[in-house]
């Protein structure tokens, strides 16, 4: 619990610090942007109101530790109020990110000087701002909540200046801004938008299949590498885990820098626009496309033609596209569209192929047999932790497969959900 009091001049000497942080956050300039994030601004509105009128202090108190209960940073307030430097957007951090390493004396200067005043913010501790309130009652009647101090991030720690350069290494492999804070987005709008709560599918969590997957997987880590790497169409039956494992990939690999976009089908004649803006960030994108198939008035089907292979505008070195798609034939065909001489009807398959061909890694996936079907039902409830008679999980995972039309790992995972649902309710009625 904090506590007020001590000698006048102990309390001047507080308020005096306080002071002085408060317009040294005040006065941020490269990053400045941390104001806008939710732990540095309460903070800062808190050391701004110490010494003023009691019920205002004790509001920007109250605002302060509900942000700083929200960021999970009870335990750790230094890492939460340092840890936005590492995701700010600024001339600086772009810059880094962008891979120049000569920055102008100044701003380096002024750098220093906001990690300097992060560092002394980030020691302040919850008795000193007690004792700056000056309040004339002992603080423990306030019942305020506290925190603990703990430790700014490891790229603020150590000299100031060095600071700097560990921040602009710390860029250049991560990037800055929104590509650092999150790892997957949407195209929308014209914009790059984050997706502030992702699939979490990990491949771990995907049984079966392992051919295919790992032929992605390979793909996917020789592109990390620098290597040569080619654009990746998955195609096949409903339900078997291609779209689930592009995610996966993402969550796999998205510490090694690996980001992901998901654009539209309809918005494929923005690739250009989508390509100029991540074509300098030091990351590698994987553009994801979601269930393509294209009826051959369909303008995207050209878009993504030439995105592929042939405009004008390339693919940026950084970036792969994986598609996935319910057809090898990407266009929808029908005995109407077929019509005509033999050489108009060739014309028209390889039309209908042609698409299919400019992707240079294609991955098919089948619908399982039986006994593939049933492994995939028991390593996932292995993997749940669920003791199940076998013979009754198989009969019942058959069953389950005959009411939803068929087996596919998507049918094994809605199985596994409703008998972990019934065993986990009887095992929750057996302890009561």
């Amino acid at each position: 619990m904090p506590k007020s009091g001590g000698s006048r001049e102990e309390l001047e000497t507080v308020m005096d610090k306080i002071r002085r942080i408060a317009m040294g956050m005040a006065s941020l300039s490269v990053f400045r942007g941390v104001l806008d994030r939710a732990v540095p601004g309460a903070f800062y509105r808190l050391l701004a109101a110490a010494g003023g009128p009691e019920e205002k202090f004790c509001g920007a108190w109250g605002a302060f530790f509900a942000a700083l209960c929200e960021a999970g940073g009870c335990g750790d307030f230094a890492r939460s109020l340092t840890e936005p430097v590492l995701s700010d957007e600024n001339a600086f951090s772009r810059a880094a990110a962008g891979g120049e390493e000569d920055f102008p004396p100044e701003m380096v200067a002024a750098a220093a000087r906001d990690v300097s005043v992060l560092r002394e913010a980030a020691a302040v501790t919850p008795e000193d701002l007690l004792r700056s309130a000056g309040f004339p009652q002992d603080g423990r009647e306030l019942s305020l909540p506290a925190w603990r101090a703990g430790e700014p991030v490891p790229e603020l720690r150590g000299d100031a200046r060095g600071c700097v350069s560990k921040l602009a290494g710390f860029y250049r492999r991560n990037g800055c801004g929104m590509y650092c804070r999150y790892r997957a987005f949407i195209w929308r709008g014209g914009e790059i938008r984050p997706v502030a709560h992702p699939d979490r599918t990990r491949l771990s969590d995907l049984k079966g299949y392992e051919a295919q997957r790992g032929m992605a997987v390979e793909n996917t880590e020789g592109f990390l590498r620098g290597l040569p790497a080619n654009n990746c169409l998955l195609y096949g039956d409903r339900g078997t885990g291609k779209s689930s494992t592009v995610k996966a990939l993402l969550n796999e690999y998205y510490p090694r820098g690996l980001r992901m976009i998901e654009i539209p089908k309809e918005s494929l004649a923005d690739f250009p626009l989508l390509a100029d803006r991540i074509a300098a960030l030091p990351l590698k994108f994987i553009i994801f496309i979601d269930d393509l198939a294209f009826n051959r008035e369909d303008d995207a089907y050209a878009s993504l033609k030439a995105v592929l292979e042939g405009g004008l505008a390339a693919r940026p070195e950084n970036a792969l596209i994986y598609a996935t798609s319910n057809r090898r034939h990407l266009v929808r065909e029908t005995f109407s569209g077929r019509e005509g001489d033999e050489v108009h009807r060739s014309d028209s398959i390889q039309e209908g192929l042609s698409l299919y061909d400019r992707f240079g890694l294609s991955i098919r996936f089948t619908l399982p047999g039986r006994e593939q079907f049933l492994q995939i039902v028991h390593r996932l409830a292995e993997q749940r932790g669920l003791r199940v008679d076998a013979g009754e999980l198989d009969r019942g995972a058959e069953k389950w497969a005959l009411t939803r039309g068929g087996r596919s790992p998507r049918c094994a995972k809605q199985y596994i959900r409703t008998v972990e649902a019934r065993v986990r309710a009887a095992e929750n009625r057996g302890t009561d």
